[in-house]
């Protein structure tokens, strides 16, 4: 049976090793190549297999459909501009290309990957910008409301969300080191000043809220992987069963799941779901929903998004080689 030849870029990486590794078991993909500098020439165990990295310059883009790249922000639109000339199209795993960045897109025409609220717009891209992992949890979560007009107009949306240290890259860095982080949980870019907020308000206006800003508040876990956010959004009255707005947008949406109970991140982690609970806040005289939404960072919020891209712009089953 033959087999799609796809490429990653920035293999070592977490994203790009959970890239690898879901390659690697699906029934209708075949790794070309994984480019990774630092470690070019090594060998790593990835599930079953086996890969050896080669150096990005030496990557044969020519022998893919379809590349992903997982580089560095603000280094990969170099390298998706070079694959796109041999002709491969280009599932970005960066922030070049998202909305609100014009870290070196260049004008290039990319749709926002978030495939269920995108889903239209991804069949005939060359280039898909696959969005952040805070972004995916965020935009999931409030988009139904921002869509239907509950939210109240001029009102913040306030996020507090954690994440695990995967989501910092793979980078060394002392502050991620686990004596560091372990027995510990702490808020960083605090001031409403983390490079995902351009993306979300880009995103948050165009699916309605425009008169709405977010507040976004991110907070390291000690733990591996996986994102947990709360989020308040004040509406314009209250109904017995809110979630039933949620049920109805994503009907038939094989990686959304609406829960009674809030979710927790062992729910999600090593899964490309999005999990979210709604429940109506007491004691306050503004009515306001409470909307938690979890998922695994390196899944939906990375690596399984992009794939679920890509099985669509190959007109392969959205669901084909990702887990539920």
């Amino acid at each position: 049976m033959h087999k799609v030849p796809v490429g990653v870029l920035g293999a070592s990486g977490y994203a790009g090793r959970e890239l690898c590794g879901l390659i690697a078991q699906h029934p209708d993909l075949e790794l070309a190549f994984a480019g990774a500098n630092e470690q070019r020439g090594q060998r790593a165990r990835i599930g079953a297999s086996e890969v050896t990295y080669v150096a990005t310059e030496d990557a044969p883009l020519g022998k893919a459909e379809v590349v992903f790249t997982a580089l560095p922000h603000g280094a990969s639109a170099k390298w998706v501009g070079n694959a796109r000339a041999t002709g491969a199209r280009v599932v970005d795993l960066s922030s070049d290309f998202r909305p609100g960045s014009d870290a070196g897109a260049n004008g290039a025409q990319a749709p926002y990957g978030l495939t269920e609220l995108m889903r239209a717009r991804i069949p005939e891209a060359q280039i898909v910008a696959n969005p952040g992992c805070y972004p995916t949890a965020v935009l999931l979560a409030i988009a139904p409301l921002l869509k239907e007009g509950w939210v109240v107009p001029g009102a913040t949306i306030n996020v507090s969300a954690a994440s695990g240290v995967t989501g910092a890259g793979y980078s060394v860095r002392p502050d991620l080191l686990f004596a560091e982080v372990a027995e510990d949980f702490r808020a960083y870019s605090v001031g409403n000043q983390h490079r995902h907020i351009a993306e979300m308000q880009a995103v948050t206006r165009e699916l309605g809220g425009k008169e709405n800003d977010i507040l976004f508040t991110p907070h390291l876990l000690p733990v591996a992987r996986g994102i947990l956010a709360t989020i308040t959004v004040p509406v314009r009255e209250y109904i017995e069963d809110p979630a039933a707005l949620w049920r109805g947008f994503y009907q038939g949406e094989p990686f959304i799941e609406i829960a009674e109970a809030p979710p927790s991140l062992r729910d999600v982690v090593r899964r490309n779901v999005v999990r979210l609970s709604v429940t109506n806040a007491a004691n306050l005289r503004q009515p306001t929903l409470i909307i938690i939404s979890a998922i695994d960072n390196l899944m939906k919020g990375a690596a399984g998004q992009a794939l679920q891209n890509a099985n669509i712009l190959l007109g392969l089953a959205e669901q084909t080689g990702l887990p539920a």
